[in-house]
């Protein structure tokens, strides 16, 4: 007999008891996937190697069980609507489950979650129905307001550019000069990239404040030139991509620029939600996704928004607050209870509102979101 041979096993589904097989990537490629699986019986699986995030492993199983349709997967109910189970000890690189945590000094913590439907998922969609209609009451009618602004005339033919200058540009954005800007912008595109190396300044309130301008710059030069200001989007969010560069105010300048004009470049906006995960820039994504919500709540709810569900309760009271301020706004129900119990937080913060500094509390941030919640 071989001395502390492992025992190992194939794993096997909870609910039919057959096996199955290894997880694969999904086809769609999604943020903070997880490796897929389906059995036989119907019931689809999710892999967490590392046995850390077996919660997101739950919810993207779920989720993948109701053909990747969030809304309808946060309405279903456990047991009533479907039925959990989970195999632990599960390494991935073997496609086994082991008696313990260990084999060959190597550590297998791995969890295959499995999630099986308990109805048809026509007869499981009915439920959604009540849900978005109230949903939409509250949110289409805000979405449909719309907030366009009027076409920039178009500038004498005969005039003489203007080309710009970085210290013009500079004095223009301290002065609040947007008019002057968008001028300048007709004649010249430069303008955009001088406002946006004005972004890299050590002074955060004057950052916040330069987002701002190149926000309502972008509004109403979009009139004319809608194609300047989406390569602009490109770029920013390029830069934010660069690690070995400094990322000071390109997140709240895609989140204002979106916020100003979220009818034509909404799309951009689920983006965001790939660096939600930094710490260096997890504040800047929540405020960018509030800027939006504020005009279009709609369009945070059409992504992934519930990953973000965590930071509202973030023991970072600026986190916290900025994720409780954007709940708010998108009407997130589903953390109402949550956020109540931080009605009596007096933690304070600074929120940055059309480029200036807020004072507040994430009491008072909590009542706001909770009233905003109620609204008819």
């Amino acid at each position: 007999m071989v001395k502390d041979a492992q025992i190992k096993v194939r794993p096997w589904c909870p609910f039919c008891g057959l096996a199955v097989g290894k997880p694969r990537e999904p086809v769609q490629r999604k943020l903070d996937e997880f490796t897929t699986g389906t059995c036989q019986c119907g019931a689809v699986y999710t892999c967490d190697p590392s046995g850390f995030n077996v919660g997101a492993a739950m919810v993207e199983a779920i989720v993948h069980a109701c053909d990747d349709n969030w809304d309808l997967a946060w309405e279903l109910m456990p047991d009533e609507d479907y039925l959990t189970g989970r195999i632990e000890n599960y390494d991935e690189q073997t496609h086994q489950v082991y008696e313990t945590k260990n084999v060959d000094g190597r550590k297998v913590a791995g969890v295959l979650y499995f999630v099986r439907l308990n109805r048809d998922l026509a007869e499981l969609s009915q439920k959604l129905v009540k849900h978005k209609k109230e949903t939409e009451a509250k949110l289409i009618p805000v979405a449909a307001i719309g907030d366009r602004p009027e076409m920039e005339p178009l500038p004498d033919p005969k005039r003489i550019k203007k080309k710009a200058d970085k210290t013009v540009v500079r004095r223009m954005v301290e002065d609040d000069d947007i008019s002057g800007l968008v001028t300048l912008a007709m004649d010249d595109l430069k303008t955009l990239r001088f406002i946006q190396r004005l972004l890299y300044d050590p002074d955060e309130e004057q950052r916040w404040h330069c987002a701002h301008v190149l926000g309502q710059v972008c509004r109403r030069l979009s009139t004319r030139k809608p194609g300047a200001v989406s390569d602009l989007l490109h770029r920013l969010y390029e830069a934010c991509s660069d690690s070995a560069a400094t990322h000071w105010g390109l997140l709240e300048s895609i989140g204002a620029i979106i916020a100003a004009r979220a009818d034509i470049y909404g799309g951009f906006a689920r983006h965001l939600l790939m660096y939600r995960g930094v710490p260096t820039s997890r504040v800047q994504v929540l405020w960018a996704l509030g800027a939006i919500a504020e005009k279009r709540p709609d369009l945070i709810r059409a992504t992934p928004f519930y990953s973000l569900f965590p930071y509202v309760s973030h023991p970072e009271p600026l986190t916290r607050g900025q994720a409780i301020r954007l709940m708010g706004r998108i009407a997130a129900t589903e953390v109402r209870g949550e956020i109540e119990s931080f009605l009596e937080d007096k933690a304070e913060l600074t929120i940055y509102e059309h480029g200036r500094p807020v004072r507040t509390t994430v009491a008072e941030l909590a009542g706001e979101a909770l009233a905003g919640m109620n609204k008819p």
